[in-house]
């Protein structure tokens, strides 16, 4: 087997579809491929990033493809470390975006074989992954390589020097919008709400003239880019509104919402749902109607749109629960919601904002800054698992300053290794913020906890006593445990990465979250 030659092929292919951007996760069995590259990275033909887990590196690919909406692939060597790969894959395959992992491989021969490092490599990631001619890929999702490698290492004289890299350009979804421009103007007089998921920011522009030429009420995450912007038309304390009084009609934009009232639209058969989406998945398991496509390709297509407005009158209290929202978080300004508030008071002013799934989006959708708008948002909802959400942030912040992430306690520790790849990238102004509950606080809220053992419920939350200092430490970035909004006096963001530890008064939390259910809708 001439593994120089397999190695170089490869890569030739990687570069002919438009892929100029690898993590390397270095091992014997890709040695060969790692060379190739760095000769590649010498001719000015890719670019190179270090990492020495392959998880992590998979998720921090994962950032850089929303960062640069290109694809970027992790080399990994053979064996469990392939297997590494699977859960960014995953989340790859559900966002659409063009990750790929290129696994080095022992030869055929060794597979079922029981050698050292010799699995079963072709199909490990099952459909979540193209895995049939590079040349076939429509860069919509993610792509799997697997070279057979021998163990010679011999390498030529090629230098890239007259290599030219494609451009990538992913395959265009035919639109057929007829149906659903229908769809948008019958039966208006049922109540049409708009629920605004994760957007691309090309996205941005034609989704929110879409929705103020609508004037239908709207449900924007923060990770739409719109939170703000569209204030006027927000449903406040969305998910108990909407459960009180539901829509007719669901028009769904973007990612799947990660509100309460989504996951209840799977009992409510009597509301229409139409979903808008890269992926082209409805986002619920019963009956619904989607259209694949980026929103700045759909939305056009539609034509004029008719004025649906508030038919249900579902703002007439709006602004009323803003205020009794904004008297809680006043009334116990140590509480959790409260020092999430505080906390986007300082974060609308960086560049960005990365949120990590559960707790921290739904209170950050909740309870936010109104007053700024914030536009470059993101988070992995894909799958809307724990996992990665670290070094997604870093990879997609790689090139950036001074943006934040929000992140749970149980998350953070979950990614333990993504701060290697700190040396390799800008760290000004890049914070890091963690709350603090030593355990998973949002099970706290579960209504189904109250019924459950003592010994369950602690295996639910997961207690500990992990201290995030030791983190900070581990890794060289700056540590400031904030328990009140006084302790950010001491906030100071230039210079390495900062850590702020978030440590909730648990009293104050549990007694905002009592009166906050005494809020009528």
């Amino acid at each position: 087997m001439d593994t120089w030659k397999t190695a170089i092929e490869t890569i030739h292919r990687c570069l002919d579809a438009g892929i100029r951007e690898f993590v390397i996760c270095a091992g014997a069995r890709n040695a060969t491929l790692i060379e190739v590259l760095a000769r590649a990275e010498s001719a000015g033909k890719v670019r190179l990033w270090r990492h020495f887990e392959e998880r992590s590196a998979g998720f921090f690919a994962l950032g850089r493809t929303m960062k640069t909406a290109k694809p970027c692939a992790v080399v990994t060597t053979s064996g469990t470390a392939a297997a590494e790969l699977l859960p960014a894959i995953i989340e790859a395959h559900y966002q659409s975006r063009p990750l790929v992992a290129i696994t080095a491989d022992r030869p055929e021969a060794f597979r079922q074989s029981g050698a050292p490092q010799a699995i079963v490599q072709p199909g490990i990631f099952s459909y979540y992954a193209h895995r049939n001619k590079i040349e076939d890929w429509d860069g919509k999702g993610p792509l799997h390589l697997n070279p057979e490698l021998g163990e010679d290492f011999a390498p030529g004289d090629e230098n890239f020097a007259d290599s030219t890299p494609a451009e990538f350009e992913p395959a265009k979804d035919r639109l057929d919008v007829a149906a659903l421009a229908r769809w948008l103007r019958d039966d208006l007089y049922r109540g049409l709400v708009v629920m605004i998921g994760s957007l691309d920011p090309e996205e941005h522009e034609e989704v929110f003239h879409f929705c103020n030429e609508l004037g239908a009420p709207v449900v924007a995450e923060a990770t739409s880019g719109l939170r703000e912007a569209l204030q006027a038309l927000a449903i406040h304390d969305d998910d108990r509104v909407l459960r009180a009084n539901p829509p007719g009609k669901v028009l769904r934009l973007g990612g799947v919402p990660s509100g309460r009232f989504w996951r209840d639209l799977e009992d409510l058969p009597e509301v229409s749902v139409w979903s808008i989406c890269r992926n082209g998945l409805p986002g619920l398991a019963r009956a619904s109607e989607v259209t694949r496509g980026p929103l700045n390709r759909v939305i056009p297509a539609l034509g004029p749109i008719e004025a649906a407005e508030d038919a249900l009158d579902l703002l007439h209290h709006s602004s009323a629960r803003a205020a009794r929202i904004d008297e809680l978080l006043e009334r116990f300004p140590d509480s959790e919601p409260a020092l999430v508030r505080t906390i986007s008071n300082y974060a609308c002013l960086g560049r960005g904002l990365f949120l990590g799934n559960s707790l921290p989006i739904r209170e950050w959708n909740s309870f936010a800054q109104w007053a700024r708008p914030m536009r470059n948002i993101r988070a992995n909802r894909g799958a809307n698992g724990i996992d990665g959400q670290i070094s997604t942030w870093l990879g997609w912040t790689a090139d950036d300053s001074e943006t934040w992430a929000l992140v749970g306690d149980l998350t953070a520790l979950y990614d333990l290794a993504a701060p290697f790849v700190l040396g390799q990238m800008n760290q000004s102004g890049l914070v890091l913020a963690v709350l603090q509950n030593h355990g998973g606080g949002i099970f706290k809220n579960l209504p189904r906890l109250a019924s459950m053992s003592p010994r369950a419920a602690e295996c639910m939350s997961n207690p500990h006593q992990a201290e995030l200092s030791g983190l900070a430490t581990l890794w060289g970035m700056a540590h400031l445990q904030v328990r009140r909004a006084d302790d950010l006096d001491a906030f100071d963001p230039d210079g390495k990465v900062t850590l702020l530890e978030v440590v909730p008064d648990p009293e104050q939390t549990a007694q905002f979250w009592k009166e906050w259910a005494t809020i009528k809708h």
